[in-house]
């Protein structure tokens, strides 16, 4: 029971008496962020390591994003699809060009562009491929994270995210990551129609997969004429030091899934891109969204692009993320089994040595002036937005040294 002796205490009480407990927050109330930093209610300033997991690349509250927003929201906010709107016409020819693709079909959270990718490729499955009805298979794989809907958790082997909620949807194959092997034996079956994944793993603890694994994918999905799914929702927009985690081995996927950073974390947007031969087997009526495609959403994800690129932020983190790795691998702790991570997606595998855990580190760090938390347990992600700069990072950097060899000093 929490006690109500301060404001910050006052807040959780709330939440733990009035909200359902489907999250284990940090014991920290944020109310202001700007850039890469936010502030609690008692006005105690931290380092935002987490970045909303990874929805706010382009910093809290940038202006060019807020400016937008307030622009478009003095104007009109929402129209649902059942009209035309003077923005949605242009975010979608603007999207298309900047990745390469014919169309595009906007949604709102990251899981509702994972489920759209998957009626996608079902839809082509039938109409194109020739699959039998019903018969459609999609391959996914262990250790995933694509959200916790239904379909999302019936391709999960996390059994946090899946346990007491069966049945599951059919139709799904789960192997190894970072396997091709395993992919090559399982697109031989003529009824796969697609492949989902992720092309460095988030949630599992930033599972970078080893050079050339992108491009055997790609070379295996076109052979067995299985379309290429990358959820691009974390890795994507810069995060890895590349607009797209897929860049860094030049492959194109057949649908790309984006998601939080599209909207600089203002609001929720996400987006599934494909082609028209894809795109085009569903018609009117056959999926869709109220907010999905709002003319709201739509101005400030045309400005959340353009920051992007104007800034150069996933140049940025290619540079910042490289000076972080390096200061990381650099901490004398047996605390730390590996440092691994592309870009400002990073991690640390902690082991646990005299009770010690990841999430202790983590309250540490809090303490300290830094936001993280733990991902599999013993996993410290680490993604703070990519706006960040050489003398901000080399700071954090020297947080998490101390963090951690507090507990080696005990």
């Amino acid at each position: 029971m929490i006690e109500k002796t301060s404001i910050s205490e006052e807040v959780m009480f709330l939440e733990l008496r009035y909200g359902a407990h489907n999250y284990h927050p940090l014991p920290v109330v944020l109310s202001l962020g700007e850039g890469v930093f936010v502030w609690d209610v008692e006005g105690k300033k931290y380092f935002d390591f987490l970045a909303a997991y990874s929805a706010v690349n382009q910093g809290h509250r940038h202006p060019k994003i807020i400016a937008a927003l307030i622009k478009q929201a003095s104007k009109i906010t929402l129209t649902s699809r059942a009209f035309y709107n003077d923005s949605l016409g242009n975010y979608e020819k603007y999207i298309t060009q900047y990745f390469g693709y014919d169309k595009v079909l906007p949604m709102n959270t990251g899981v509702e562009a994972v489920e759209t990718a998957v009626k996608l490729a079902r839809r082509w499955g039938y109409s194109v491929k020739g699959i039998a009805e019903n018969q459609a298979k999609i391959v996914w794989v262990e250790n995933n994270f694509h959200g916790r809907t239904l379909s999302s958790i019936s391709a999960s082997t996390d059994p946090t995210s899946y346990g007491g909620f069966g049945p599951f949807l059919p139709g799904y194959v789960i192997i190894p990551f970072n396997d091709l092997d395993a992919l090559e034996h399982a697109l031989i079956d003529p009824n796969v129609c697609a492949f989902i994944f992720e092309p460095i793993q988030g949630e599992g603890g930033v599972i970078v997969p080893y050079v050339g694994y992108l491009n055997g994918v790609r070379k295996l999905c076109t052979r067995n004429n299985v379309l290429m799914v990358a959820d691009e929702i974390q890795t994507g927009l810069g995060r890895t030091g590349k607009i797209l985690a897929c860049d860094h081995e030049n492959v194109r996927p057949d649908i790309l899934i984006l998601g939080k950073a599209l909207s600089g974390g203002v609001l929720p947007v996400s987006a599934v891109l494909a082609d028209d031969e894809i795109m085009l087997t569903i018609n009117p009526g056959e999926h869709g969204s109220t907010y999905g495609g709002n003319p709201l959403a739509c101005q400030v994800a045309v400005a959340a692009l353009e920051v992007l690129k104007d800034e150069a932020l996933a140049e940025n983190a290619e540079r910042m993320g490289e000076i972080f790795r390096e200061k990381l691998k650099l901490i004398n702790s047996p605390r730390i089994a590996v440092v691994r991570g592309k870009g400002l997606f990073n991690a640390i595998v902690i082991k646990s040595l005299n009770g010690i855990s990841a999430w202790d580190i983590c309250i540490k760090m809090m303490e300290n002036g830094l936001l993280a938390k733990p991902t599999q347990e013993n996993i410290i992600r680490f993604a703070p937005p990519l706006v960040i700069n050489e003398e901000q990072i080399l700071k954090a950097a020297s947080i998490v040294k101390e963090s951690i060899l507090y507990f080696d000093a005990r």
